[in-house]
């Protein structure tokens, strides 16, 4: 069987892998205008900034074990590096759902969506899930997880903070993995550089048709964020550690609007 023979599902145009399965708890949606956000700091809000990153850890778990599932001629050594992150996400769940816990909140308190899931699944090689999973959505974790720990911290929860900087320190092994790996796979089967770029031009097409439209508010009367309108704090130092190179680091941080602060060299 393919491994492009799974369920699907289709969100504003879009064709993606179905979402995984979940405990009836949870409430899964599709959208951004779905989901529950709160400004600022609120004691709800905190309770669903820890659900929701509580999610996505459930997602990158599944995501590592599928890849697991779908490649078992994958090298060795990968294979081991798949189930290691595997455990890192359980370990990542369990810390946020008890925290969580300790915040008076519940599991299903608030919906899910599983974009991640849906966008790395529906690829067909394994150099494409790791560029998209790895090197782009949990590169994107690092910047977050790098300014994140302030804020619990600034609302007095010390607790909080020091877990998500425990969280970052496994994500960056995760990312340096793949970026080795990547190169190693493209050295052995130079095509794989292709399904690397179609991945993220598909990756480039399902951001563009869900991201939050101008005037969207969320279900809660948030306003959202466009991609335009999100400010990024790039983890420099942690995308270092993670083994991005310099010139790829400078592109990050003028995706995020922050080119002015690089040396002229750099800018050219």
């Amino acid at each position: 069987m393919s491994l492009r023979d799974f369920p699907k599902k289709t969100v504003r145009g879009v064709t993606l892998r179905a979402d995984p399965p979940r405990e009836s708890v949870f409430r899964v949606v599709q959208l951004d205008a779905e989901m529950h956000e709160y400004p600022g700091m609120v004691a709800q809000g905190q309770r669903e900034k820890l659900h929701r990153h509580m999610s996505n850890e459930m997602g990158s778990l599944d995501i590592a074990a599928q890849c697991l599932s779908d490649f078992p001629q994958a090298p060795w050594e990968l294979r081991f590096e798949l189930a290691r992150q595997a455990w890192d996400e359980s370990r990542h769940v369990l810390a946020l759902y008890r925290k969580l816990r300790k915040l008076g909140g519940r599991k299903g308190e608030f919906p899910i969506a599983n974009f991640e899931w849906s966008v790395t699944c529906s690829l067909d090689t394994l150099a494409a899930r790791l560029a998209v999973q790895n090197r782009t959505f949990e590169a994107g974790q690092l910047d977050l997880l790098g300014s994140l720990p302030r804020h619990w911290r600034e609302a007095g929860d010390d607790e909080a903070a020091e877990t998500l900087e425990a969280i970052l320190n496994d994500e960056v092994q995760h990312v340096r993995f793949a970026n080795r790996w990547l190169k190693e796979l493209v050295r052995q089967k130079p095509t794989a550089l292709l399904d690397i770029v179609r991945a993220l031009q598909f990756l480039n097409v399902a951001n563009e048709a869900l991201s939050a439209r101008d005037g969207e508010i969320n279900a809660v009367g948030t306003p959202l964020a466009t991609s335009q309108g999100k400010a990024i704090e790039v983890n420099i130092e942690c995308r270092r550690e993670a083994e991005f190179s310099e010139e790829e680091i400078h592109a990050a941080i003028r995706k995020a609007g922050m080119g002015s602060i690089l040396p002229a060299t750099a800018q050219r």
